[in-house]
């Protein structure tokens, strides 16, 4: 049995899942391929999933959302809260003259059965799950028979309180009500390091407050209707802004782990689904408080991952197996169109030739197979650097075109996490925040001295794991500077052509595709 399914709305996405096998094919973003970040689904989108099928799959799911507008009148789509029975439509459609089956289930059940399909635990451990995200802020439990309780709401739209906050300080911001940037939270985050931990004074707390309560707050809050507050329009780097940031966060996490710990005893594993799963501070909280065996979260714990969420769910419906065989490359491969090589010299890919590139103060973009499901870089479309100098992590911020304050990420060999980071254990996905231990790593070493580290091991990336080996043997340091490979405001670049555009605007040095290294002749900075 063949499942495709269809993920609404902003992050769209088309993923497929052989049921017998119970195994990922793909999971195909809209954005990628350099379309517009968080973009809907596209008929290229449509095309390309269509095109690695041999057959009409078995099964059409779709993922819900809000019945809003012109949408409250569909009826062959679920909505976007509901996990009880009858949250799920179950029917049959023609599809080009075949029948199928067909099934939608709401936003809340691909979170959550997409973070159960893809953790590593046993079919029939129970888990708890939390769904933290722009809308939802809730605690649940599945059991051994994967039966679904809800233990309870703590915050309702936690993400979007959290991009509220980016919005009110910053003068740029003109969206109306009902209207924020999905980008914005990201950077909070980045902006709480350079905020003082303590208790929230008087103007603080009082935001806090009235902010954390709300519900819908993007349907009933405008920025406007807070022009006296202090913080209106104040700079987001404004050592006030960037304090309420951090205590605002703090603040967050506070309410969910209270409730965790007086409701959430019985020392489960911990999965963690929605956008505020990319939060890797928030993340390494919940390790670090030792309520739970372990903790999960998949590299598409955002929207990203709503299909495969969604065709979790419908093959639990059809075959009664919630759990899934899945790849962190399994999104589009990469297209090798004209590439014009006038102004390029090229080799073939040689890691000693890389490494003295990198060492000599070149930045690189890396390209290999497919590219990574969900919004990080892990090393199939990424950019790397030498880590050593603050002048590398200024240059990448430039290359990338976004604000000085946003941290570079490191990349580092599994084996010596330990040697560079306090959290000696692995991170695939490049989701918890870790110590930096090295001086030596300046251009990864964030204000606060924190970093998100991306750890490698030869199974997980054979190529990438060669280069950090070929690295670390001429530096003596096992780690690269790792971004993602994308125009500002655009998913993955995936093919050629696009990259030589990037790298002669951005200055790249060069770039690997595969089993090629190509070196500009001109190389030029990024101004």
């Amino acid at each position: 049995m063949r499942i495709i399914s269809f993920k609404p709305h902003h992050d769209g996405t088309i993923a497929v899942l052989d049921a017998s096998s119970a195994e990922l094919i793909y999971s195909y973003e809209a954005e990628k391929d350099s379309f517009p970040r968080f973009s809907t689904i596209t008929p290229t989108t449509v095309l390309d999933a269509a095109g690695r099928l041999d057959a009409i799959p078995d099964v059409f799911a779709v993922g819900g959302w809000e019945r809003t507008g012109f949408a409250r009148h569909v009826s062959d789509a679920a909505d976007y809260c509901g996990i009880a029975a009858g949250s799920e439509i179950v029917g049959e459609k023609t599809i080009f003259g075949t029948r199928v089956h067909f099934y939608s289930s709401t936003h809340e059940r691909s979170h959550l059965w997409g973070a159960y399909g893809m953790s590593p635990f046993p079919a029939g451990m129970a888990c708890y799950v939390l769904i933290w995200e722009g809308v939802l802020g809730d605690f649940y439990e599945i059991d051994e028979r994967l039966q679904v309780v809800h233990l309870g709401k703590v915050m309702p739209g936690p993400g979007d309180k959290y991009s509220f906050l980016y919005a009110l300080a910053d003068p740029k911001f003109t969206l109306p009500k009902g209207r924020l940037r999905y980008e914005d939270p990201g950077k909070v985050m980045a902006l709480c390091a350079y905020g003082q931990t303590g208790k929230p004074d008087l103007d603080e707390q009082a935001l806090i407050d009235f902010l954390l309560p709300r519900d819908h707050i993007t349907q009933w809050l405008s920025k406007e209707e807070l022009r006296n507050s202090p913080y209106y329009d104040i700079g987001v780097t404004h050592q006030k802004f960037t304090t309420l940031a951090k205590r605002f966060s703090d603040a967050i996490f506070d309410s969910f782990y209270t409730f965790a710990k007086k409701n959430l005893t019985k020392g489960f594993p911990l999965l963690i689904a929605g956008g505020c799963g990319l939060n890797c501070e928030w993340n390494r909280r919940w390790v670090e408080t030792n309520l739970f065996s372990d903790v999960f979260i998949s590299p598409c714990t955002n929207d990203a991952g709503s299909a495969i969420g969604t065709a979790v769910d419908a093959m639990r419906h059809f075959t009664g197996n919630a759990k899934i065989k899945w790849n962190v490359y399994s999104g589009q491969p990469f297209i090798f169109d004209e590439l014009d090589q006038t102004e390029l010299e090229v080799h073939p890919l040689d890691y000693g030739q890389v490494v003295s590139a990198l060492l000599d103060d070149k930045v690189i973009g890396w390209v290999q197979g497919n590219c990574e499901i969900g919004p990080r870089a892990l090393g199939n479309r990424s950019i790397l650097a030498a880590p050593f100098s603050k002048e590398t992590h200024e240059r990448l911020n430039c290359i990338k075109n976004r604000e000085g304050f946003r941290p570079i990420a490191p990349v580092c060999l599994e084996q010596d996490v330990a040697l560079h980071f306090d959290l000696a254990r692995p991170s695939p996905y490049m989701l918890f925040f870790q110590k930096v231990l090295d001086s030596r790593l300046k251009a990864v070493t964030h204000v606060d001295g924190t970093a998100r580290a991306q750890t490698v091991s030869r199974e997980q990336n054979s190529r990438l794991f060669q280069l950090l080996t070929s690295f670390k043997a001429k530096s003596g340091v096992g780690v690269l500077c790792n971004t993602s490979l994308n125009f500002n405001g655009t998913g993955f670049i995936n093919r050629a052509s696009d990259l030589l555009t990037y790298a002669r605007a951005t200055g790249l040095d060069g770039f690997v595709i595969n089993d090629a290294f190509y070196l500009l002749k001109t190389a030029r900075r990024a101004a």
